[in-house]
């Protein structure tokens, strides 16, 4: 395994910064696409609610792969092209987007009534009120769900191997196929998304027991 890490070490590490760049934007964008439409799902009115509701349930019943094959194949036949690294972060993007919409919506259902009405009653807009009132007390009740989905979202980053996106699994395949050492490579590619997943994992429990505490 050491000399795999000695001969094709910048290969992993450029893939790994692929793979860290591409989990980065998606959940940025996922984050922010997925809050609003939560946001959406709770609207007054039943044209934005229903669009909102068609969004979500939409992207969450069909296969991340169809999203990214999508943008990567379908779409640059008719309008404009991507390659595999903006296909699979799009995909990855809404994808994620509409799990975190539900998670988001579940928490702001969960903040008691009275909020929202205390909020409108001293004077600020509805869009303040939740921004500044619901929002982060939703985001305090929803730490752990949405812990799993950024978790799952570096994860399922590992589609761009499929379109070529040049991530930490497509150089995997790259030296697995050169030197048939299938075995330590797909390890030190594991290893890989360790470093990022249980972090992210441990800062989501110490976010949760601070904002508990807090409480």
């Amino acid at each position: 395994m050491s000399e795999l890490i000695q001969t094709y070490g910048p290969a992993f590490l450029d893939g790994f910064k692929v793979t860290i760049l591409s989990s980065v934007l998606a959940l940025l964008f996922s984050l922010i696409i997925g809050t609003l439409m939560a946001i959406f799902q709770l609207s007054h009115n039943k044209w934005i609610r229903g669009l909102a509701k068609a969004y979500v349930e939409f992207f969450r019943n069909i296969p991340l792969l169809i999203i990214v094959m999508f943008f990567y194949v379908v779409l640059p036949l008719y309008w404009i092209s991507f390659d595999g690294f903006q296909a699979g972060t799009i995909g990855l993007t809404i994808y994620t987007s509409a799990f975190i919409a539900e998670t988001v919506r579940s928490g702001i259902q969960t903040v008691p009534k009275g909020q929202m009405e205390a909020g409108l009653s001293s004077g600020f807009t509805y869009s303040e009120t939740m921004r500044y009132i619901v929002l982060p007390q939703a985001f305090k009740i929803v730490i752990p769900p949405l812990g799993n989905q950024f978790i799952n979202l570096v994860k399922n980053s590992s589609i761009l191997a499929i379109v070529a996106g040049l991530d930490i699994m497509y150089q995997g395949d790259l030296i697995a196929s050169e030197t048939f050492n299938t075995f330590d490579t797909y390890i030190i590619v594991g290893l890989f998304y360790l470093i990022i997943t249980l972090p992210l994992s441990y800062l989501m429990v110490y976010l949760e027991k601070k904002w508990a505490v807090r409480s």
